[in-house]
């Protein structure tokens, strides 16, 4: 126990110091974490470290299964099932071929494809966390093939977690498995729910209780001889997080999830150890897989799919990490001796080297984009785009609306009662439908390249209305040549005021304008001209319209 504290000691004065010099230069702090686990690891002896790496990887899956949303899995299931089942039967036996040429055994070869292949989410949703919030199609994008290669990592655990490769051992597992599922969501149905009305308003109590199911499940894990990382995601599972009694338990979790994610980038840093040349060569060609093969497949299936090659590329570049569930598997393998010591410490270098470069990368994901990608897709996009629009030729003096979510539906109901004409430019293939069954004039293509502007005559119109709240896509507007007067949305009055001085008409501040509508609520109350009872009829049928057409339940949906 004494080891074990000194270890946490020794990791967090480290990576205070570190975290000092992100924040002052405003950089992510996950380079920076690896680097103190670099200094720190000279310190530490990898008993302790391989320790606090589980207990830290095991405390953030029970956060990912506590945030799995059970009713958006089937649409999460569709967004990912092609890109992700693409990179499985493309990449894996890639991965395993390259492993049986360094010859590598057959089960040695299959830990190399697993790490080869699965990407990481804390990394990665980390990157997104403002895309994944706003529900911006490449962060969704990108989210549901972290969900799925999560979900696909924990059956491996099961898996390979055997202490023999026997039918028995292996269905033994796989049966434990299955009853902590079955347990997870018997919890999640009944036993939460009721824990939730015995706490009343306490929000102490319900967290107290959250973690006393954490415990409960690691120790079923440990009685079962299962990996924690099982019993911690079915723990997670088993705590509502879709309703508001958890909000409490939400907010808990967040403040003890940082303590957790820092604990894990420094020990992955702390296992780094100085490699001779074959663990070199081993760890140059895995993260060369994991940086260019997984993500550049990953992009042609959505590509196929019907995505824009943009949103396709910014989906598939923040899935270039090694995943901390293949560190799990790696771990579990080098505790029971079942792989290789240079596989295992080319595991950890690759993912301290592809965690490191993800986070760095993501400054110049435009540039990569426009120097490298978006060559190889022009001639294909511009076909994509004309098979999935419909434009009249003749259009002018029309208003052209950026996003076809709760707002943009909004504009288009308003120019359609005003009698104008508008073009819809959105680059989500779910709404696709609903643009040619509901508008005049749309455009499936991404707002941040040239041709879906040239497709609705920009040129043309009288007005450009943005409906994203996402500053490049507001600068790619502003760029775009066109006598139109534009109006933006931003999130905060900063970037309002910078929207403004580059050249927008106005910009729509959500929180801004929630104000100034309650106010007028409350004034038109006031001063008698219309009722409460009115105001709340006229409330009612707006949500019944976003409930109609699908938006009412969903966060972040613009």
């Amino acid at each position: 126990m004494t080891e074990l504290i000194t270890a946490l000691a020794v990791l967090f004065v480290t990576a205070g110091a570190f975290l000092l010099v992100a924040n002052h230069f405003s950089l992510s702090p996950v380079p920076f974490y690896i680097l103190a686990g670099l200094v720190a690891g000279t310190f530490l002896d990898q008993p302790e470290l391989i320790e606090l790496a589980q207990w830290g990887i095991a405390f953030l899956v029970f956060v990912f299964g506590f945030t799995v949303d059970f009713k958006s899995l089937q649409a999460v299931i569709r967004d990912s099932e092609a890109a992700a089942v693409t990179q499985l039967i493309i990449v894996a036996p890639v991965a395993f071929a390259v492993a049986t040429i360094y010859g590598f055994d057959t089960l040695n070869a299959v830990y190399f494809s697993v790490a080869a292949t699965l990407s990481s989410t804390i990394v990665g949703a980390g990157l997104l966390e403002h895309e994944i919030r706003d529900n911006l199609v490449h962060g969704r994008l990108a989210s549901s093939v972290h969900f799925f290669d999560d979900l696909l990592a924990i059956g491996l655990i099961l898996v390979l977690s055997a202490e023999a490769y026997t039918t028995t051992q292996v269905t033994s597992k796989i049966g434990f498995g299955v009853l902590f599922l079955i347990a997870a969501l018997l919890v999640y149905r009944h036993i939460f729910p009721l824990l939730v009305r015995l706490a009343g308003d306490s929000d102490e109590l319900v967290m107290m209780g959250s973690i006393s199911i954490l415990i409960g499940f690691l120790a079923g894990a440990e009685l079962a001889g299962l990996s924690m990382v099982v019993g911690a995601f079915a723990a997670g599972i088993s705590i509502r997080s879709d309703d508001a009694s958890t909000i409490g338990v939400l907010n808990g979790i967040e403040s003890i999830k940082d303590f957790f994610v820092a604990i894990f980038f420094v020990t992955v840093g702390a296992l780094v150890s100085v490699p001779d040349l074959e663990v070199f060569i081993v760890a140059a060609t895995l993260t060369a897989l994991v940086l260019f093969v997984n993500p550049f497949v990953i992009m042609l299936s959505f590509v196929y799919e019907g995505y824009d090659a943009r949103t396709a590329f910014l989906a598939s570049s923040t899935l270039n990490q090694v995943s901390e569930l293949s560190l799990v598997i790696a771990i579990q393998a080098a505790l029971a001796g079942a792989i290789s010591e240079t596989l295992f410490e080319a595991i950890i270098l690759a993912a301290a080297i592809t965690m490191i470069l993800t986070s760095v990368a993501r400054r110049h994901e435009e540039t990569v984009y426009s120097t490298f990608v978006e060559g190889l897709f022009a001639g294909r996009l511009t076909r994509k785009i004309d098979e999935r629009s419909d434009v009249d030729e003749g259009l002018e003096d029309h208003v052209v609306i950026i996003g076809y979510g709760r707002q943009g539906r909004r504009v288009v109901e308003t120019c359609e009662r005003l009698g104008r004409e508008y073009v819809v430019i959105e680059n989500d293939p779910v709404l696709w439908d609903d643009m040619r069954a509901e508008c005049r004039n749309y455009v499936l293509g991404d707002a941040m390249s040239s041709y879906p502007w040239e497709k609705a005559h920009v040129e043309d119109a009288t007005l450009v209305m943005s409906t994203v709240d996402h500053r490049p896509v507001s600068k790619s507007v502003l760029e775009v040549d066109t006598p139109a007067e534009v109006i933006l949305r931003a999130s905060t009055s900063e970037v309002a005021r910078d929207l403004l001085s580059g050249g927008a008409g106005y910009v729509s501040v959500p929180n801004i304008l929630a104000s100034d509508q309650l106010a007028t609520v409350v004034q038109s109350t006031l001063d008698g001209d219309r009722s409460l009872d009115q105001i709340r009829e006229e409330h009612l049928d707006q949500f019944e319209t976003l409930e109609r057409y699908g938006f009412g339940s969903r966060v972040g949906d613009d």
